[in-house]
């Protein structure tokens, strides 16, 4: 008996915006990869340009979500931001609080921020993921109305869903390397995988 040899599907190859293309990107927004019940579901921040101008969640080269999520045993391979949708069977997806790209999330002014915070609860109860993890201490911060906010689990829940803060993977974050930035994530999977995370289960 022959064995076929089994072969991922080629890679899409990344498509480089051209700056004409970051100009227009402003304020465009970067689909929702998303499905009910959920093990994790990612909120980032806000778009930079760079994703919506490619309408991919964390298409800057250099932002370590996708390298992170790796290394922490999320994928068993590294996927690109053209395969994000790749992350469901995994039981991962990926929103954002505010889905408008800015240059930076400076931009994003607190009430938008607060609005945002709302949206997000309201997605959260539809959906039912057994984990939220916010990638921004700050925008949690700010978006919540925390004051003292630590990385990890927080106590707090959004219906039944636990949530988890983590730093902001871009690759302007200098506080946090990939090294530790996997080790972060590492520890989020566990969480995402203990199935005791949601109250009545």
């Amino acid at each position: 008996m022959v064995r076929t040899a089994r072969h991922r599907a080629p890679r899409v190859e990344p498509r480089h915006p051209t700056p004409a293309e970051l100009r227009a990107a402003y304020n465009k927004t970067v689909p929702d990869v998303i499905a009910a019940r959920l093990k994790i579901l990612f909120v980032g921040i806000n778009p930079g340009l760079y994703s919506g101008a490619v309408r991919h969640h964390f298409a800057r080269p250099g932002n370590r979500f996708w390298p992170a999520l790796h290394r922490s045993g999320f994928t068993p391979h590294l996927l690109t931001p053209y395969e994000e949708r790749g992350l469901l069977k995994h039981g991962a997806g990926i929103t954002n609080l505010v889905n408008r790209a800015t240059a930076n999330a400076a931009e994003l002014t607190e009430k938008e921020l607060r609005a945002a915070a709302r949206r997000l609860a309201a997605k959260v109860r539809r959906y039912c993921p057994r984990v939220v993890a916010i990638l921004g201490v700050g925008a949690y911060r700010a978006a919540f109305g925390r004051t003292r906010v630590g990385i990890g689990e927080q106590p707090e829940r959004i219906g039944d869903s636990k949530v988890w803060v983590l730093p902001n993977p871009s690759g302007l974050n200098a506080n946090y390397q990939l090294p530790e930035l996997a080790r972060l994530f590492r520890k989020l999977h566990a969480a995402a995988e203990n199935r005791g995370t949601r109250r009545g289960r």
